[in-house]
Protein backbone atom coordinates (compact mmCIF):
# COMPACT_ATOMS: atom_id res chain seq x y z
CA UNK A 1 0.00 0.00 0.00
CA UNK A 2 1.46 3.44 -1.06
CA UNK A 3 1.11 6.77 1.44
CA UNK A 4 1.18 9.90 -0.61
CA UNK A 5 2.42 13.41 1.14
CA UNK A 6 1.84 16.60 -0.96
CA UNK A 7 4.00 19.32 -0.15
CA UNK A 8 4.48 22.79 -2.14
CA UNK A 9 1.36 24.72 -1.94
CA UNK A 10 0.81 28.17 -0.47
CA UNK A 11 -0.55 31.81 -1.15
CA UNK A 12 0.57 33.95 -4.51
CA UNK A 13 -0.20 36.34 -6.91
CA UNK A 14 -1.47 36.19 -10.01
CA UNK A 15 0.69 35.13 -12.53
CA UNK A 16 3.28 33.42 -10.24
CA UNK A 17 4.37 30.26 -10.33
CA UNK A 18 4.10 27.40 -7.95
CA UNK A 19 5.41 23.80 -7.80
CA UNK A 20 3.79 20.82 -6.09
CA UNK A 21 5.53 17.63 -4.97
CA UNK A 22 4.15 14.38 -4.28
CA UNK A 23 6.11 11.67 -2.55
CA UNK A 24 5.07 8.46 -2.08
CA UNK A 25 6.39 5.41 0.21
CA UNK A 26 5.21 2.29 0.79
CA UNK A 27 5.09 1.01 -2.32
CA UNK A 28 6.65 0.96 -5.94
CA UNK A 29 5.75 4.32 -6.78
CA UNK A 30 6.15 3.40 -10.28
CA UNK A 31 3.84 0.53 -10.88
CA UNK A 32 0.99 3.80 -10.27
CA UNK A 33 -0.56 5.99 -12.76
CA UNK A 34 -0.55 9.02 -10.96
CA UNK A 35 -2.71 12.18 -11.11
CA UNK A 36 -3.53 15.80 -9.45
CA UNK A 37 -6.77 16.52 -8.53
CA UNK A 38 -8.56 19.44 -6.77
CA UNK A 39 -11.24 20.59 -5.19
CA UNK A 40 -12.89 23.90 -3.66
CA UNK A 41 -14.94 23.57 -0.60
CA UNK A 42 -18.73 22.41 -1.38
CA UNK A 43 -17.38 21.42 -4.93
CA UNK A 44 -16.99 18.31 -6.58
CA UNK A 45 -13.16 17.23 -6.99
CA UNK A 46 -11.63 17.66 -10.44
CA UNK A 47 -9.28 16.24 -12.56
CA UNK A 48 -6.27 18.32 -13.33
CA UNK A 49 -3.52 16.36 -14.80
CA UNK A 50 -1.97 12.36 -14.73
CA UNK A 51 1.51 10.62 -15.89
CA UNK A 52 1.44 6.92 -16.79
CA UNK A 53 3.27 4.34 -15.30
CA UNK A 54 5.98 5.04 -18.62
CA UNK A 55 6.14 8.34 -18.19
CA UNK A 56 5.57 8.95 -21.78
CA UNK A 57 1.78 9.65 -21.69
CA UNK A 58 0.00 12.58 -20.05
CA UNK A 59 -3.48 14.34 -19.65
CA UNK A 60 -4.05 17.37 -18.75
CA UNK A 61 -7.96 19.37 -18.19
CA UNK A 62 -8.54 22.05 -21.19
CA UNK A 63 -8.81 24.74 -17.78
CA UNK A 64 -4.88 24.05 -17.08
CA UNK A 65 -3.32 23.04 -20.37
CA UNK A 66 -0.59 25.06 -21.60
CA UNK A 67 0.06 26.65 -18.09
CA UNK A 68 0.52 22.92 -15.95
CA UNK A 69 3.20 20.44 -16.46
CA UNK A 70 3.13 17.40 -14.64
CA UNK A 71 6.52 14.88 -14.55
CA UNK A 72 7.84 12.12 -12.20
CA UNK A 73 10.87 11.08 -11.29
CA UNK A 74 11.30 7.28 -10.12
CA UNK A 75 14.85 7.73 -8.46
CA UNK A 76 13.19 10.15 -5.90
CA UNK A 77 9.64 8.13 -6.02
CA UNK A 78 8.12 11.86 -6.24
CA UNK A 79 5.65 13.27 -9.19
CA UNK A 80 5.74 17.14 -9.73
CA UNK A 81 3.06 19.60 -10.79
CA UNK A 82 4.49 22.69 -11.93
CA UNK A 83 1.92 25.46 -11.99
CA UNK A 84 2.90 28.64 -14.39
CA UNK A 85 0.86 31.72 -14.66
CA UNK A 86 -1.62 30.74 -12.00
CA UNK A 87 -5.39 32.68 -12.12
CA UNK A 88 -7.53 33.20 -9.04
CA UNK A 89 -9.47 30.35 -10.16
CA UNK A 90 -6.72 28.04 -9.45
CA UNK A 91 -7.41 28.35 -5.91
CA UNK A 92 -8.48 25.31 -4.66
CA UNK A 93 -6.89 22.12 -2.75
CA UNK A 94 -4.63 19.85 -4.48
CA UNK A 95 -4.32 15.91 -4.17
CA UNK A 96 -2.54 13.64 -5.68
CA UNK A 97 -3.70 10.46 -6.32
CA UNK A 98 -2.30 6.89 -7.63
CA UNK A 99 -4.10 4.49 -9.68
CA UNK A 100 -2.64 0.49 -8.96
CA UNK A 101 -4.41 -0.53 -11.32
CA UNK A 102 -3.51 1.31 -14.50
CA UNK A 103 -2.01 0.05 -17.81
CA UNK A 104 1.67 1.06 -18.83
CA UNK A 105 0.31 4.07 -20.35
CA UNK A 106 -3.17 5.05 -19.34
CA UNK A 107 -3.41 8.29 -17.87
CA UNK A 108 -6.68 7.94 -15.58
CA UNK A 109 -8.43 11.32 -15.51
CA UNK A 110 -11.82 9.80 -13.11
CA UNK A 111 -10.92 9.89 -9.19
CA UNK A 112 -13.24 6.53 -9.01
CA UNK A 113 -9.92 4.62 -10.66
CA UNK A 114 -7.60 6.32 -8.04
CA UNK A 115 -7.00 3.90 -5.49
CA UNK A 116 -4.89 6.23 -3.08
CA UNK A 117 -5.22 9.75 -2.06
CA UNK A 118 -2.88 12.25 -0.21
CA UNK A 119 -3.85 14.52 2.21
CA UNK A 120 -4.12 17.67 0.02
CA UNK A 121 -2.17 20.77 -0.30
CA UNK A 122 -3.58 24.48 -0.57
CA UNK A 123 -3.02 26.96 -3.47
CA UNK A 124 -3.97 30.09 -3.11
CA UNK A 125 -3.90 33.10 -5.81
CA UNK A 126 -4.66 36.64 -5.09
CA UNK A 127 -6.00 38.28 -7.50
Amino acid sequence: QVQLVESGGGLVQTGASLRLSCAASGGTFSTYAVGWFRQISGMQREFVASISRSTSRTSYADSVKGRYTISRDAAKNTVYLQMNNLKPEDTAVYFCAADGGASWLSTPVLKDEYDYWGQGTQVTVSS
